[in-house]
C-alpha cells in the first residue's frame, strides 16, 4: 500500500499520515533487539512511512545512534524528527536534571543529535518538555537561529499548553505540536491544544495513539509485560485502575470485531480520522508495524468515529498517563 502524504503545519513540512515512533527500540519497553529494530525501520520505509521519530533521551543517546545506522544511505528518503530538552543530560548520557530550555544547552543537544544521527540537518526538532525556568520565547528564539544556520528545518514543541504553543510560535514559528493522543488520552480535545494548533496552522502529531499498546488488547495484566517494561509503573496499568480500563477496552474490541479489524487498527484509524492529525505509533517489530500501517487504509465514516468517541469518552480512562514525577513536566 502507499501511505497518503499530507502537510504538517503551514511552513512546507509534509510527511506520511502515519510515521514511526522508535522509543521502544532502545528503551522503556523491555529488552531491545537492535537487529529487528533496524529491519523494522527499513520495512517502514518500504511501506511508505516517511517520518521517523526519536529523541536524545531514548537510551539515552542509543535511540538516535540506532536510527542513524538504520538510515545510512537512505537519509534523504525520510523526515527525521528528534527532540531535546526533555531532561538534562551530561556527556555520558546520564540524567542530571529536569527539563532544560536554555539556548546553550539546546545548541549542545542539537549538535549531539546531528552527530549521532549522522546527518548535517534535522528535519523536525521538538522542545521535548517546556522548561518552567526559561521563557519559551527565549528557547524558540535560539532554535530559530539554528534554523537560519541550516541545522534545523522545522520546529516543534511537545506536551505544551496553548499559552506555551502561542509563545513558541511567535518566537520561532512552529510546524508541529506533539502530544499523547488516543481514545484513552483525549485531553487535547478539551484543554485548547487542538483548537490552538488549528487556529495557528500548526500540525498536530499524536504519539502513543495505541495507548502504549493497551488498545491492541494484548495487555490485560502487568504480568503480560516484561519485567523491565516501564508500563509496570504506569498508573493506567495499576490494579486500582486496570479493571475500569479493561472495561473500556472491551467496548473497543467488540466494535473492532464487528468491523472485522484488529482493536489496535480501529483505535489507530480513529486517530487518523481526526482533522489534520499525524500519528506516530511506536513499535520495535515488523509484525506490529505492518498491522499499524494497514490501519491507515481503514476509512471510518463520521458516524463510526462519533460512536467510538462516545464509547470511550474523553476522561474515561482511569489513572494518569505517567507516574507523578513525569506528569509534573507535562503542561495540560
Amino acid at each position: 500500500m502507499t501511505l497518503r502524504t499530507h502537510a504538517i503545519g503551514g511552513r512546507g513540512l509534509a510527511a506520511s499520515v502515519e510515521g514511526l515512533g522508535t522509543m521502544g527500540m532502545t528503551a522503556m519497553y523491555g529488552t531491545p533487539d537492535e537487529d529487528e529494530a533496524v529491519r523494522t525501520v527499513h520495512r517502514a520505509l518500504e511501506l511508505g512511512v516517511t517520518m521517523v521519530d526519536t529523541a536524545d533521551m531514548y537510551g539515552p543517546f542509543s535511540g538516535e545512534e540506532l536510527l542513524g545506522r538504520a538510515l545510512k544511505g537512505r537519509r534523504d528518503d525520510v523526515i527525521v524528527a528528534t527532540k531535546g530538552g526533555g531532561l538534562t543530560l551530561d556527556e555520558a548520557g546520564k540524567f542530571v536534571g529536569g527539563p532544560n530550555g536554555r539556548p546553550d544547552y539546546l545548541r549542545w543537544c542539537v549538535e549531539g543529535s546531528l552527530r549521532r544521527l549522522g546527518t548535517d540537518h534535522l528535519d523536525l526538532y521538538y522542545l521535548h518538555r517546556v522548561d518552567p525556568g526559561v521563557p519559551v520565547a527565549e528557547t524558540f528564539g535560539a532554535l530559530a537561529e539554528l534554523v537560519t544556520e541550516g541545522k534545523l528545518r522545522y520546529l516543534g514543541i511537545s506536551e505544551a499548553s496553548p499559552a506555551s504553543i502561542r509563545a513558541a510560535h511567535a518566537a520561532g514559528p512552529l510546524s508541529a505540536v506533539q502530544t499523547e493522543y488516543s481514545l484513552f488520552s483525549r485531553a487535547v480535545e478539551v484543554n485548547g491544544v487542538l483548537d490552538t494548533v488549528r487556529e495557528l496552522g500548526i500540525g498536530f502529531v499524536a504519539y502513543a495513539p495505541l495507548g502504549r499498546g493497551f488498545l491492541t488488547g494484548t495487555v490485560r495484566s502487568v504480568r503480560d509485560l516484561p519485567a523491565d517494561d516501564f508500563r509496570r509503573s504506569s498508573p493506567r496499568f495499576a490494579d486500582a485502575n486496570l479493571d475500569q480500563n479493561l472495561a473500556l477496552l472491551d467496548r473497543l474490541v467488540a466494535k473492532a470485531d464487528a468491523l472485522g479489524v484488529a482493536a489496535g487498527q480501529l483505535a489507530l484509524a480513529w486517530v487518523l480520522a481526526q482533522d489534520g492529525v499525524t500519528a506516530i505509533p511506536g513499535t520495535k517489530r515488523r509484525t506490529w508495524l505492518e498491522q499499524n500501517v494497514a490501519a491507515a487504509a481503514i476509512e471510518l465514516d463520521p458516524a463510526t468515529v462519533a460512536d467510538l468517541s462516545a464509547a470511550i469518552p474523553a476522561g474515561a480512562a482511569a489513572g494518569d498517563r505517567y507516574a507523578p514525577n513525569a506528569m509534573a513536566a507535562i503542561q495540560e
